[in-house]
C-alpha cells in the first residue's frame, strides 16, 4: 500500500514523499524511526475521498465554532464512557455541516478498519491541525483522551479569540485605506474632469495646484484600465508567492514590520506560541516535538522559522532561554520569566503567564491603534482637501480678480 506523507525532519526542515507500507500504523512507525514528525499522511483512496470532499468544501467549510462544538461534544461523550466509534457516528448524524459529516464518517470507517484515532484524524489535515492530532495521540497513549479533548477545547477557544484580535487589528486600517482609495478614484475620474471643461474655457494660465490636479486626472483617465489590471495582477502574484516556502517567510516578515499593526501581529504570534507550547508540554509531549508542531501553528512562517532555530539550539544542548534570546523576538521581561520557569521546573506555568502578558499587550495595542490612525487620517484628508480647494478655487479667484481689475 502506497502512502503520501508530509512532515518535518530532525532539523525541522519540511519533507514530503511516498512510502510503501502494509498499514498506516506501520507507515507512521517507519517515518518515526527515520526521525520524521508526520503532519500529513494519505493514500490514493484518501486522496479520492478528499477530492470528493473538496466538491463539498467549495460550498461549505467547517468554521472554528463548529470545530469547537464538535470537540466539546466528543469530550462529553468520551467522558460519559460512550465508545468512540458510536460517538463519532452520532455526531456525524447530528451535524448540519456536510463536510464535517463526511470527515467524521471517514474517521469512523478508519477506526473500524483498525486505525488509531490520531491516525484517522491525521488524514484530514485541512480540518485538524498538527496540535490537534498530536494531543489526540498523547491522550490515546496515556489513556486520558477526555483530558486531551478538554485541553483542545480550551486551545481552540483561545485560538478563536486570537483570530478575533487579528480581524479587529485589520478592520479599521482596511476601512480607512479603502475609503481613501475610493475617494481618490472618484475625484480623479469624475470630479476633476467636470471642472476641466470649465477651466479650458477660461483660456488663461492655470495655477500649479490646478495643473497638478489636471495632470493626475488625465493620467487616471488614460491609464486606469492598465492600473486596474496591474493591481489585480500584483495581488494575484503576491498571493501565489506568499503560498511558497520562501515567499511565505518573506511576506510574514514584512507583515511584522508594517507601521502601526506589525507589532500587533508579532505579539499575537508569540502569544500563540507560548500558549500552545505550554499546553503541549503540560500534556507530556516531548519538547523537540513541541517545537516542531508549534512552529507550524503560530500563524507566522517567519516566527515559525525562528522557533525551528530554537529547536536546533535545544538539540545542541542549549537552554530554552538562551535559544529564545538568540531569536531577538522576546523582551527581557519575557526572557526573565522563561529563565525562572527553567530554574524552578514550572516552565508550563511561566509560559502561560507569558501568553497572558502578550495578550494584554495586544489589547493595549488595539486600543492605541485607533488613537494613532485618527490623526494620520485627519492630516491626510486635510492635505487632500487643501489641494482640491487650491486647485479648483484658485483659477476662479484669479478670474474674479481679473474681472474686478477690468471693472
Amino acid at each position: 500500500m502506497e502512502f503520501s506523507y508530509q512532515g518535518r525532519d530532525a532539523s525541522g526542515n519540511k519533507v514530503e514523499g511516498q512510502l510503501q507500507a502494509p498499514s498506516e500504523t506501520v507507515a507512521l512507525n517507519t517515518l518515526s524511526d527515520r526521525g520524521i514528525t508526520v503532519t500529513g499522511l494519505s493514500t490514493a483512496v484518501v486522496e479520492a475521498q478528499s477530492n470528493h470532499a473538496g466538491g463539498i468544501q467549495w460550498r461549505q467549510h467547517v468554521s472554528m465554532d463548529e470545530l469547537i462544538l464538535f470537540t466539546r461534544q466528543l469530550y462529553a461523550l468520551t467522558k460519559a464512557g460512550i465508545p468512540i466509534i458510536r460517538a463519532l457516528n452520532g455526531l456525524a448524524e447530528s451535524s448540519h455541516n456536510r463536510l464535517l459529516q463526511a470527515t467524521l464518517r471517514d474517521v469512523s470507517d478508519s477506526l473500524v478498519s483498525g486505525s488509531e484515532l490520531s491516525t484517522a484524524f491525521r488524514r484530514h489535515t485541512a480540518l485538524f491541525s498538527p496540535i490537534y492530532v498530536n494531543l489526540i495521540q498523547v491522550g490515546e497513549n496515556t489513556g486520558q483522551l477526555d483530558d486531551a479533548l478538554l485541553r483542545l477545547v480550551d486551545h481552540l477557544e483561545m485560538e478563536r479569540e486570537t483570530r478575533k484580535r487579528v480581524k479587529s487589528a485589520l478592520r479599521y486600517p482596511t476601512l480607512v485605506i479603502g475609503a481613501i482609495s475610493i475617494a481618490m478614484v472618484v475625484i480623479n475620474l469624475f470630479v476633476i474632469p467636470a471642472f476641466d471643461n470649465v477651466f479650458a474655457k477660461l483660456g488663461a494660465d492655470l495655477p500649479w495646484p490646478t495643473r497638478v490636479l489636471m495632470a493626475t486626472s488625465s493620467f487616471f483617465q488614460a491609464y486606469w484600465p492598465y492600473m486596474l489590471a496591474g493591481l489585480i495582477g500584483g495581488i494575484a502574484w503576491l498571493r501565489w508567492y506568499a503560498q511558497t516556502e520562501t515567499g511565505g517567510i518573506w511576506w510574514d516578515q514584512k507583515r511584522l514590520r508594517m507601521p502601526l499593526i506589525g507589532s500587533i501581529f508579532e505579539r499575537i504570534a508569540l502569544g500563540r506560541f507560548s500558549r500552545s507550547f505550554a499546553m503541549m508540554m503540560a500534556a507530556g509531549v516531548p519538547i523537540l516535538q513541541c517545537m516542531t508542531v508549534v512552529a507550524d501553528s503560530v500563524g507566522n512562517r517567519y516566527i515559525g522559522q525562528a522557533i525551528r532555530g530554537m529547536r536546533s539550539g535545544i538539540e545542541r544542548g542549549e537552554r530554552l532561554t538562551s535559544t529564545a534570546a538568540a531569536t531577538g523576538m522576546f523582551t527581557p521581561l519575557v526572557l526573565q520569566m522563561l529563565a525562572v520557569g527553567e530554574e524552578t521546573g514550572a516552565i508550563e506555568r511561566l509560559l502561560n503567564e507569558v501568553a497572558d502578558f502578550y495578550e494584554q499587550e495586544v489589547d493595549y495595542e488595539l486600543k492605541r491603534l485607533a488613537d494613532a490612525i485618527e490623526p494620520i487620517l485627519l492630516v491626510f484628508l486635510g492635505a487632500l482637501v487643501l489641494v482640491l480647494a487650491l486647485g479648483v478655487f484658485l483659477p476662479i479667484w484669479d478670474l474674479a480678480g481679473a474681472a474686478l481689475g477690468r471693472g
